[in-house]
């Protein structure tokens, strides 16, 4: 069979990678599962390094932890007990209201994990109204463990509670809420990453109507996650990581994975029924959905790489692992893939779903293509009025994104995330009612040559004194001294107590106007700091300040490769406008569901007030990689449709048409599985979840089908263009291969095998 190059150029690396799979099958496919083996046991052998506090966190709250780890100090995880009289007229001054902190401290050193108790009477932490009292103490071991060791305590607590029904005995502190936010947390995740798999599936059982060819997807998807699982153990010796990034890579590897098995499986099953014999189609796939995959991952790979601008452990150890993971999923779509279609043959329709097999043949006595037929009906007005679909489409996208003008950026605090129903929230509540900045007081690091020297000493207490006259903190005060260290702590309680914007204005107070007064008169002291408000405003402002970098990053190198891949400056900039357009009525999305309210009652959303602080940069990141993935392979086909030779018009019908269900299908599957993180519990899952999959859905359906195609046939030959003066740059585009019509006639391809080929 004789094949026409387009412009004469020779096949690429798409092709020949393809081509040697399909020739050298067994040793493609054994290799591959050898590769998955062996990075798998490398990693479990290296262990993954996760990352720590210094590392997770930006700005001073990062200093300040360098200072505790390098001095060898290990920081405990404070706890309290709020006792509080609940009948009329009584006070901490009763006996029994004695007798019930005897006992909680007895219980608390009873459990054997803590430390340095502290009674009410002694640290005078009894509220003003005398009827509430706290016992602090610490955690006994290692900071970052303590949450899994504080349930002995806890439960001794409410044993105490269940002796004292006159009182209110509840315990909160960073180890107790750590092990609520990260059970919720890990339990949402796991919820998601368990249900994630069976629904993709699903759907592809339903798109493709045979067990085997649904699998392949699915199986491919997954060992590409647990290949790169290992990968990641060995690179976070270099780059730590994380659980988060562990279940962003498994979301993102599914997402590309099953994308690019249903590219090449679509075009595959397309010219087979076209009349190739199956290694021809092979090569047909492998030249052009191959080289779209190729394109795809590295435009992918390369939004991936603007998570680490940010500077922040999480999104670093996220863009590494999301990275890694779609470069393995590229590299097994070209190369294992095309050997397991070589081998399973006509075995990939294998595992016949019944009523879906005869929805199969009803599609094939219709031509075949019922996705076309739909699609055909939208493109005809679209490319008939385009000027006027491109007004429309744009128009409503515009006015979708109109709420993101006024998007607010906060980090949530427990109560917005995890709602007001928890015990330990409402704890939370009450001790700051009865002592307010109680429960998240700043911290302050001081390091100095000698902690004792007189000057120093001055400065501290100068500190204290200055924070409370100042209006930061109601007091009390209180500063632990590590002399041998040469460090000393001073806890500050926050007069905002829950009241956000006042507790961060009691911190930028500490920072900006009392520290530099006091202790930023001693020379070479350093005295950075911390605690949860100043990790969350830290955090917040290094997201913000990281927002430029990274879409500019995206943006400049999406346009370089999708100049590079078609030699268009039209394709190029048309495609960074769309996506841009896409991520915009997500964010529009969501600052109308979960800033505004309207419609939260629809996913069970609650009034957070705002959008999560890291979901902007990450959405974007996330949906520019996944819209290019899409708009490469649509552009791709609509392309090769004009190097045959048809009119542009007649191109992007054809491009639209032939590709639109197989991105249909990649759309549900994506849409589905991120909806799944809308049903859980935590809010910032549920605003994950509804941007990810909205904007998926609205990518797929109105820029894909109706705005590109009418954006496309307003350039014209437009959409071609490339100016001389950049006539020097590599052409890319030699694997658009155009292959002359099959030497068979399509009768004599099995009519199973041009109905099943018909079929996404």
């Amino acid at each position: 069979m004789s094949r026409v190059r387009a412009h004469g150029s020779k096949m690429g690396i798409a092709a020949a990678m393809g081509g040697w799979s399909a020739r050298h099958r067994w040793t493609a496919v054994i290799g591959w599962l050898v590769f998955v083996v062996l990075a798998l046991a490398v990693g479990q052998m290296a262990g993954r390094v996760d990352s720590t506090q210094e590392q997770g966190l930006p700005g001073e709250v990062s200093q300040a932890a360098g200072i505790i780890d390098d001095a060898g100090l290990k920081g405990a995880a404070g706890e309290m007990v709020l006792i509080q009289v609940k009948t009329p007229g009584g006070t901490v001054a009763d006996p029994a209201f004695h007798t019930a902190v005897d006992n909680v401290i007895a219980a608390v050193k009873g459990s054997g994990q803590t430390q340095n108790i502290m009674s009410p009477y002694d640290t005078k932490a009894i509220s003003p109204d005398q009827r509430s009292a706290l016992v602090r103490f610490e955690m006994t071991g290692d900071i970052k463990t303590a949450k899994d060791r504080v349930t002995p305590v806890t439960d001794a607590v409410s044993g105490i509670q269940s002796k004292h029904q006159d009182l209110r005995i509840e315990e909160f502190g960073d180890a107790s809420s750590q092990k609520v936010l990260g059970d919720a947390f890990g339990n949402d995740f796991k919820t998601a990453e368990l249900s994630a798999v069976p629904v993709a599936l699903g759907i592809l059982l339903i798109a493709f109507g045979a067990l085997v060819a649904a699998l392949l997807p699915v199986l491919l998807a997954v060992t590409a996650f647990v290949a790169t699982t290992g990968l990641v153990a060995v690179i976070s010796h270099l780059v730590p990581m994380s659980d988060t990034a562990n279940s962003v890579m498994l979301l993102v590897g599914l997402a590309v994975g099953v994308d690019y098995c249903l590219f090449y499986l679509r075009r595959e099953r397309e010219e087979r029924a076209a009349g190739h014999d199956a290694q021809t189609a092979i090569k047909i796939a492998s030249a052009t959905s191959g080289r779209a995959i190729l394109i795809s991952g590295i435009t992918v790979i390369v939004a991936m790489a603007g998570m680490l601008f940010t500077g922040i452990a999480d999104f670093k150890a996220m863009g590494v692992a999301t990275m890694m993971v779609v470069a393995v999923a590229m590299f097994g779509s070209v190369t294992v893939l095309p050997a397991l279609l070589s081998l399973l043959g006509h075995r990939v329709e294998k595992g016949r779903i019944p009523f879906l097999n005869r929805a199969a043949k009803n599609t094939a006595k219709r031509g075949g293509n019922s996705d076309s037929r739909f699609w055909t009906t939208v493109l005809t007005p679209v490319l008939r009025n385009p000027k006027t679909a491109t007004i429309i489409a744009g128009g409503a996208l515009v006015l979708i994104a109109s709420p993101a003008l006024g998007m607010h950026t906060a980090n949530l605090t427990m109560n917005q995330e995890l709602g007001n129903g928890l015990p330990i929230i409402q704890t939370y509540d009450r001790i700051n009612e009865a002592f307010p900045g109680g429960p998240d007081p700043a911290h302050v690091v001081v390091k100095a040559a000698d902690i004792n020297a007189a000057p120093v000493k001055q400065a501290i207490e100068d500190f204290r004194a200055e924070a409370v006259a100042k209006g930061a903190s109601k007091g009390p005060v209180t500063v632990t001294v590590h002399a041998k260290e040469n460090i000393a702590q001073i806890n500050v309680p926050l007069a905002g107590g829950t009241d956000k914007a006042k507790a961060e204005a009691g911190l930028v107070q500490l920072r900006d106007e009392v520290r530099p007064d006091t202790l930023g008169k001693v020379e070479g002291l350093e005295a950075p700091i911390t605690g949860q408000t100043a990790g969350s405003m830290d955090f917040t402002n290094k997201i913000t300040s990281s927002v430029p970098p990274v879409f500019a990053f995206v943006i400049v190198f999406a346009f370089v490769l999708m100049l590079l891949s078609f030699r268009s400056l039209t394709i190029a900039a048309t495609s960074i406008v769309l996506n841009l357009l896409s991520v915009g009525a997500a964010y529009g999305v969501l600052s109308a569901v979960f800033q505004h309210g309207w419609g939260a009652g629809l996913v069970g959303a609650t009034g957070t007030g705002a959008v999560v602080a890291w979901l902007p940069l990450f959405l974007f990141v996330i949906l520019f990689g996944l819209s290019m993935d899409y708009h490469v392979f649509v552009v791709s086909r609509i392309r090769e449709a004009k190097m045959r030779g048809l009119s542009t018009q007649n191109a992007i019908q054809q491009g639209i048409t032939t590709t639109a269900g197989v991105v249909t299908s990649a759309a549900v599957i994506m849409v589905a599985v991120f909806a799944i993180f809308g049903t859980l519990s935590m809010q910032s899952m549920k605003q994950m979840g509804v941007g990810l999959a909205v904007a998926v859905l609205i990518d797929a359906t109105v820029i894909r089908g109706v705005l590109l195609p009418a954006v496309m046939a307003l350039l014209g030959e437009r959409n071609w263009y490339l100016p001389k003066w950049l006539g020097w740059l590599p052409d890319m585009t030699h694997d658009e291969a155009v292959l002359a019509p099959p030497a068979a006639p399509v009768e004599a391809t099995r009519p199973a095998e041009a109905s099943d080929a018909a079929r996404v």
